[in-house]
Order: structure tokens, then C-alpha cells, then sequence
């Protein structure tokens, strides 16, 4: 193999130290000179990063590149070949663009380790809301005890409806673990599910989640035909009991739309873990006590980082030494 092949690291590995390192064996594991984007273009189209094959990249490494689109496309170097990401969301990388590239740039990502911890973390949120938790909360840090007056009743999640938009991995594992509190799912998807994947839950029109959810779990990946695919016309279908979760990403929901929702009584509250314009929140939320609050932190247990960070690690592997990455995002599956 020659001993031009480089591996590039975008971003920090925190854990997997010792299986990044046995990657050596494959190719040198360099890191980029630069710390922001036109600096980056500038130190490929140089040709600093020529022999790049693969590079592992992290979620916070867009501050280095920016987004992965055509114009970091066009200035990669031709050798460049697979893009590994770590985490199961990737829109910051706009695969259209790397398929265009020639030749492609061939992406992966991280389906099934963060499947557990986020739904955790759905489910987190979901009681809270449910619940009506955060009021008294805040209510306790400030001397108030519960709140004067208290706070409205709470629900209880048994025999409601828990509503799942994209029943992928983390929407099926989110599923498993409401049933243990009595719940019954529904879910929209693009397609309907095997029935083995469904496990029992219904399929249902979009139109029919947002009217017979209880809690309305957004479990979906961004991309412009999910943008804002919740607002103001979703909501005024929904309970005014109805509480939602967001464990996706931010912009699945039209915030102004939500803090509009949520003043006037369309829905009852919110559980969010992700943002539009992370790390700004829109200050509506913030002020507003019915809506609970996670600074992006689904993921954020040292066994799902340590399983993440070990995926992405495979994946290079499998790129170099099979030729093929082993989770290649869906829009690829079919490019070589």
C-alpha cells in the first residue's frame, strides 16, 4: 500500500483513542492545519491534504469546514474517496453533492448506536411533559416550592397515544420502551413498516398522527422535505392536552410556530432536545415554563459515545481494506 494514503480527522475522538490509533496500520493519521472554512478550501485546493482516502468527521467539526457541499466537493482532492461521519443525523453534508462529485465522495454515518440513549432521552422528555414537571422545577429552584399557585395537573403516559413521525431505528426503540408504560403507538413513515419492524403499532395518515397523538415524537431525519414539517397548520390539528418531543433536529419544527402554539393553548406542552440555530434558542421557549429544555445532549453517555466513535472507526476500516464503507447513508446504497 503506499505510504502516501493519509486518514484525516475532523474533529476530536474522545474515547476510542486506541482503535483510532490501530488505523495506522492502514494509512498516516494526519489532522487539517486549518480552523475554519475558507482556510480549509485553501489548505486543499494547496494540495496540503492530497492522499486523503477517508476522514472520520464530528458533528461540531462543521466549524472547520462548514457545511459539506458542493464547493468543499469541488476542492477536496481527487484521492478522497469515503467521509465517515459520527452520529446518525447528517445534514450537514449534503450527499447530493458528494454523489455528484467525480468521482464520489462516499458517505456513512452511525444508524444504530445512539438508537437507545436518544430514545432515553425521548422518553426523558416525554414524562416531563407529559408530567407538567418543568413548572414546578423551576417554581423549586426559585423558594416557591411548586409554584403559586401550583401548577395544572399533570398526565399520566398509561393508556395514551403515543404518535411517532419516522419510526426508524430510534423511533422503534422509543416504541418498545413507552410500552412499558402502557401506551399504545402510532407512526407515519414515507412507506408503512414490515410488519416484524412495526411490532404492532398502527400505521397511520400523517393527517391521523397529529389528531390522535397524545405525545407526538419527532424521530425523523432533516432534509428540505422535513423542514418545518411541523407548524402552525400541523399544530391546530392536534389535542390541546397533546405534548411534543423533539429529539431529531431542531428545524423539523417551526419554532416561532411552536411558541405561537403554545400561548395559545393549541397543545400543552413540549420536551426539545434540539434547536434550530443551536446553540441560540428562540427566547419564547426559553420563557416559557411548560416547554423542557436539553442543550443537545441525546447522545451524551460515555458507552453511546464510545459505540459511536468505534462505528465510524469500522467504517474506515471497511472502506480501506473491503472497499466499501459499512453503513453507507441511505441516498448512496446504490453507488459504488
Amino acid at each position: 500500500m503506499s505510504s502516501k494514503l493519509k486518514i484525516l480527522l475532523l474533529g476530536d475522538i474522545d474515547h476510542a483513542h486506541r482503535q483510532w490509533e490501530s488505523l495506522s496500520s492502514l494509512g498516516e493519521l494526519i489532522r487539517p492545519q486549518s480552523t475554519n472554512r475558507a482556510d480549509f478550501i485553501k489548505e486543499c485546493r494547496e494540495g496540503k491534504l492530497d492522499g486523503v482516502v477517508a476522514a472520520y468527521r464530528t458533528f461540531p467539526s462543521i466549524s472547520i469546514t462548514g457545511r459539506i457541499d458542493a464547493e468543499i466537493c469541488d476542492a477536496l482532492p481527487k484521492s478522497w474517496k469515503y467521509l465517515a461521519h459520527c452520529g446518525a443525523g447528517y445534514d450537514q453534508i449534503d450527499t447530493e453533492a458528494c454523489s455528484a462529485r467525480d468521482p464520489p465522495l462516499l458517505v456513512s454515518n452511525v444508524p444504530t448506536a445512539p438508537d437507545d440513549a436518544t430514545a432515553d432521552t425521548a422518553i426523558f422528555l416525554m414524562l416531563g411533559a407529559l408530567r407538567n414537571f418543568n413548572t414546578s422545577m423551576v417554581a423549586l429552584r426559585r423558594g416557591d416550592w411548586r409554584g403559586k399557585p401550583p401548577p395544572y395537573l399533570g398526565h399520566d403516559p398509561q393508556g395514551k397515544t403515543l404518535g411517532i413521525l419516522g419510526m426508524g431505528g430510534i423511533g422503534r426503540n422509543m416504541k418498545q420502551k413507552a410500552a412499558a408504560f402502557g401506551m399504545t403507538t402510532i407512526y407515519h413513515n414515507r412507506r408503512e413498516l414490515d410488519a416484524s419492524l412495526a411490532d404492532g403499532a398502527e400505521y397511520v395518515s400523517f393527517e391521523d398522527l397529529l389528531k390522535r397523538s397524545d405525545v407526538l415524537s419527532l424521530n425523523l431525519p432533516l432534509n428540505p422535505k422535513t423542514r418545518h414539517i411541523i407548524s402552525t397548520p400541523q399544530f391546530e390539528l392536534m389535542k390541546p392536552t397533546a405534548v411534543v418531543v423533539n429529539t431529531a433536529r431542531g428545524a423539523v419544527i417551526d419554532e416561532a410556530a411552536l411558541v405561537d402554539a403554545l400561548d395559545k393553548g393549541l397543545i400543552a406542552g413540549a420536551g426539545l432536545d434540539v434547536f434550530e440555530e443551536e446553540p441560540k434558542i428562540n427566547p419564547g421557549l426559553v420563557a416559557n415554563e411548560k416547554v423542557i429544555l436539553l442543550p443537545h445532549m441525546g447522545t451524551w453517555t460515555k458507552e453511546t459515545q464510545e459505540k459511536m466513535e468505534e462505528w465510524v472507526i469500522n467504517n474506515i476500516r471497511s472502506a480501506l481494506e473491503k472497499g466499501h464503507l459499512m453503513s453507507p447513508v441511505p441516498e448512496q446504497k446504490n453507488i459504488k
